[in-house]
Order: structure tokens, then C-alpha cells, then sequence
């Protein structure tokens, strides 16, 4: 009957989340748990700013750290987009 659109609710929640500072892993698990198929879940995570811009800005606002990279991690940001997002600021404040 329409009254829940799955693709809708993914892509939803996963761009309120992302907004909120989690990562992708933590998207993709919080979408799991509610039951959202994982072809959505993929498509709205796919959907979102990537993952590597998201976690550059977030360490552009509370400081390229090692306290910064921990709390990215626990957001469920990859190592990867941690180490670039912190890598990248320690690196332009060097000059």
C-alpha cells in the first residue's frame, strides 16, 4: 500500500546520520538493524557525500588530532578516510 518506502527511509536516515558525523560503517549498521534490505542500504550510503570529504571537514572543525582521528573511528569512519582527513591537515598546517 505504499506506507513505508524503504528506499526513502535508507536514504533518510542515512543522510541524518551522516549529518550528525557517523561514518559510513555506523550508516550501514543503523540501516541494518531497522531491517532496510542491503541493496538499499548500499545505494543510500552510495548516495551520501563521500565518506573521505565528510571526515576531512568534521577534522577541519574539531582539530587534526590523534583525540580527533579516535573519535572518527568510533563514529565509524574507515581508518583510511581517518588517516587522509587527519594525514591531510597535520600535513597543510606543516605549509
Amino acid at each position: 500500500m505504499g506506507y513505508v518506502d524503504d528506499r526513502r527511509v535508507a536514504a533518510s536516515r542515512a543522510a541524518a546520520l551522516a549529518e550528525r558525523g557517523y561514518g559510513d560503517e555506523a550508516i550501514r549498521f543503523d540501516l541494518e538493524q531497522r531491517g532496510i534490505a542491503g541493496e538499499l542500504v548500499e545505494e543510500a550510503v552510495a548516495g551520501l557525500e563521500p565518506e573521505a570529504a565528510r571526515a576531512l571537514e568534521l577534522a577541519g572543525r574539531l582539530g587534526r588530532t590523534a583525540k580527533t582521528a579516535g573519535r572518527l573511528l568510533r563514529k565509524g569512519f574507515s581508518r583510511e578516510s581517518v588517516e587522509s582527513a587527519v594525514g591531510a591537515g597535520i600535513a597543510a598546517d606543516w605549509g
